[in-house]
């Protein structure tokens, strides 16, 4: 079976982090994406759609990313069924991420909250190997 879905488009709202019991994190989120054509009056119809992101994922999103930043969603699409409070059985599609990638530039993303960068080690003798003598390897 195949269960892939990739959209874009901008966070309706800053992401919510919770800890599961078991202190699994997760990210709820959603974005606006447009849809390819335009109405009668001349306005891309918009879709919003629920995203949720769980551990390292969920963590990265919420740290870095926020209303109105554009960001590319790759992952599967889920109904989830839940019970209202009259005791009645719903269900709520929702798009589980397993990548989110930035989709807008820096200068696009002014006004939201920056994505400050972020260090990690490298092993000396990699380092090496990405050196950039100017010549091309063909």
């Amino acid at each position: 079976m195949l269960n892939k879905i990739i959209i874009m488009g901008r966070l309706t709202r800053d992401p919510e982090l919770r800890q599961t019991a078991s202190g699994t994190s997760v990210a709820s989120f959603a974005l606006a994406v447009d849809r390819d054509y335009k109405d009668d009056q001349g306005v891309h119809p918009t879709d919003f759609i629920d995203c949720v992101a769980w551990r390292q994922t969920g963590e990265f999103v919420s740290k870095y990313l926020a209303k109105g930043r554009m960001a590319v969603v790759e992952g599967r699409l889920q109904i989830r069924g839940w019970t209202d409070k009259d005791n009645k059985r719903r269900w709520t599609p929702e798009i589980v991420a397993e990548n989110v990638y930035f989709a807008d530039s820096k200068r696009d993303a002014e006004g939201t909250q920056p994505a400050p960068a972020k260090a990690i080690d490298v092993d000396p003798a990699l380092e090496e190997l990405n050196e950039d003598d100017g010549d091309l390897p063909f």
